[in-house]
């Protein structure tokens, strides 16, 4: 059979004999598990958290999930801060645009502290009004509303006011 014969050396760890066959990194293997062994440092994270941690191990991949991290988490900030003006989810977008972008940056983290601190600020200061405020609260946004959504139409050449007053 024209191979090449390999063979096994037994090692005696801890946990017993274990048979490793002879390869080109020698006895590192061996040794590297063993020293793992007695290390008192915590085992690897499972999960996603683990998966991240392997990916940040090396240089070239902390600095590609830096850039990815930053493309996807800027690319959702901006669609959502396009969609606030819209009714729908734009600043839930934007809220989850920043939770990705503080997953590698600092700074992301530290706006999303301060937009999430403002947010519920304003809804204990609105659950405290009256309800004349909430009424005129309601009224502004449903009527803000209605006309983004008038120049959203109009800009695709749909006249919603045009339209209504064939009907009358």
């Amino acid at each position: 059979m024209g191979g090449r014969a390999v063979s096994l050396r037994a090692y005696r760890l801890p946990g017993g004999i274990v048979q490793v066959k002879n390869s080109d990194t020698g006895d590192a293997d061996v040794i590297k598990d063993e020293a793992a062994g007695r290390s008192g440092m915590p085992g690897r994270r499972r999960g996603l958290k683990g998966w991240l941690d392997g990916v940040r191990s090396t240089r070239a991949g902390a600095l590609t999930l830096k850039i990815v991290v930053g493309l996807v988490g800027a690319v959702m900030v901006v669609g959502g801060l396009v969609m606030v003006p819209f009714p729908g989810p734009g600043w839930l977008v934007v809220f989850a645009g920043l939770a990705v972008l503080a997953t590698e940056f600092h700074w992301a983290h530290k706006v999303l502290e301060f937009g999430k601190q403002t947010l519920h600020a304003w809804t204990e200061w609105y659950k405290r009004q009256g309800w004349l405020v909430r009424i005129v609260v309601l009224v502004v946004t449903v009527a803000a509303a209605g006309v983004i959504v008038y120049f959203g139409l109009l800009t695709l050449g749909i006249d919603v006011i045009e339209i209504a007053q064939r009907f009358v």
